[in-house]
């Protein structure tokens, strides 16, 4: 299995960031080892201060496929989860700064969180219009739908698909909405989509 991310696909994050907005979908990888251990919390590693959680809606591939035309793309995948991409900004910034990459901010263990619950697509609303969101304690710090994203679920496996194999288990993160922020110890982590809850984890 192995784990795409798509940066920069939301507008009002691009923004919240500062950051350039993308002529094409800006892609980078986590290994498996960063998939936090089911009922297990988040630990804060000890290399940074400012780690940030990223709700993203999730899409796991069914079929092996390379060169996927977009018109063919929905074919590759049934089950559409919910998760969060865990970034060390601190030090991403420091990589970003010196133009190396993310990967030691991004893919460290236990910096996936992957949902526990899959919805098959068939028995959700148009992908293309699903409410999800993250409640931090009892605060909602993140809300969104997927309307908003800059590309769509078929047009990321296209373009994923060009330049990586896709297989089956492979997961695609989608990207985050604005609304990113620090974790502390002893947050609690509650992720929706469309009012059914995903998960819930404890940051430590």
């Amino acid at each position: 299995m192995k784990i795409i991310c798509v940066g920069r696909n939301y507008a009002k994050h691009i923004e919240e960031l500062q950051n350039e907005k993308p002529e094409e979908p800006v892609l980078f990888h986590k290994p498996d080892t960063s998939v936090l251990l089911k009922k297990q919390p988040f630990f804060i590693p000890d290399f940074s201060d400012d780690v940030h959680y990223e709700v993203e809606v999730l899409v796991k591939i069914n079929k092996i496929g390379k060169h996927i035309q977009e018109k063919f793309a929905h074919k590759y995948y049934e089950e559409i989860g919910l998760g969060i991409d865990f970034t060390a900004r601190d030090l991403q910034q420091k990589l970003k700064e010196k133009g190396l990459p993310w990967e030691k901010a991004k893919g460290f263990d236990g910096a996936a969180v992957i949902g526990d619950k899959w919805f098959n697509k068939k028995d959700l609303p148009a992908l293309d219009n699903l409410e999800f969101s993250l409640k931090k304690n009892e605060e909602t710090v993140q809300a969104a739908n997927t309307s908003l994203m800059l590309w769509k679920i078929d047009e990321l496996i296209a373009y994923i698909s060009t330049y990586f194999t896709l297989k089956i288990g492979d997961i695609i993160f989608t990207g985050t909405p604005a609304g990113v922020g620090k974790v502390s110890p002893d947050d609690r982590l509650t992720g929706f989509l469309n009012n059914q809850k995903m998960f819930s984890i404890k940051v430590k």
